[in-house]
């Protein structure tokens, strides 16, 4: 595994809490539950996470009487997602470059039944056979 991936970091909820602030300064708490599609208990659980971990600072205060809270990326956790993302660059350029990937379980035995291991046309179960993208063919 590559020493930059970041595995606390990769965790979608976090991950998304990242990459919404790494573009900015202090967001308001509800801008980011309601972007990232998330409840108030569960952000405030990440944001607490990615606080304890160093990742982010969170500020809370009052703004004419009402309660609000503000996250920004610190610098320790600006520096863990730009070495995540790049990680996960590599990770994702190193698999274009392989030329073909072996056979998995589920091709095996995509082939075995449609060679007579099983007969029929291979498309048991009201699978066919697939392109790349998922479409059918043939």
């Amino acid at each position: 595994m590559d020493p930059d991936f970041d595995e606390f970091l990769h965790v979608p909820a976090r991950l998304s809490i990242v990459a919404l602030l790494a573009p900015a300064g202090w967001v308001d708490f509800g801008f980011l539950r309601d972007t990232i599609e998330t409840s108030d208990s569960a952000l405030s659980k990440q944001l607490s996470a990615l606080a304890n971990a160093g990742y982010v600072t969170v500020r809370k205060g009052r703004d004419d009487g009402i309660r609000r809270t503000h996250a920004k990326l610190s610098p320790q956790g600006r520096q863990a997602f730009q070495r995540h993302a790049a990680a996960l660059d590599r990770l994702v350029a190193s698999i274009r470059a392989s030329p073909t990937l072996p056979p998995g379980p589920e091709d095996e035995a995509d082939r075995g039944a449609g060679a007579g291991a099983g007969g029929g046309d291979g498309a048991e179960g009201g699978r066919g056979a697939l392109d790349s993208d998922g479409a059918a063919v043939g």
